[in-house]
């Protein structure tokens, strides 16, 4: 499975950006597309989580009400919009797929590249 991360960018305190994350590959043997951020110094942290079928998913507390995740089956893509923005948001966020819906990254078994956000006060 091949991922490509994008939409990264500087946005202002507030405002929105959306990401996006292609697959590619054997894509029948991840069910699950996951967003993670990881901020310098930190360790890397679950964002938000989608299954490919049925749609179910699953936010980080710090990301409800802000962030909402979606798919779209037939280009293989999901996305991660991002709303009220806050400069804590700021991190590199990267996507993953594995099979069951988790939010340990270490779980999780394909990675793409990933793509700056940067939020700015």
């Amino acid at each position: 499975v091949q991922l490509q991360a994008s939409g990264g960018g500087l946005v202002q305190a507030g405002g929105s950006l959306r990401l996006s994350c292609a697959a590619s590959g054997r894509t029948f043997s991840s069910s699950t597309m996951g967003w993670f951020r990881q901020a310098p110094g930190k360790e890397r942290e679950f964002v938000a989580a989608i299954r490919w079928s049925g749609g179910s998913t699953a936010y980080a507390d710090s990301v409800k009400g802000r962030f909402t995740i979606s798919r779209d089956n037939a280009k293989n893509t999901v996305y991660l919009q991002m709303n009220s923005l806050k400069p804590e948001d700021t991190a590199v966020y990267y996507c993953a797929s594995r099979q069951a819906l988790a939010t340990n990254p270490r779980l999780y078994d394909y990675w793409g590249q990933g793509t700056q956000v940067t939020v700015s006060s």
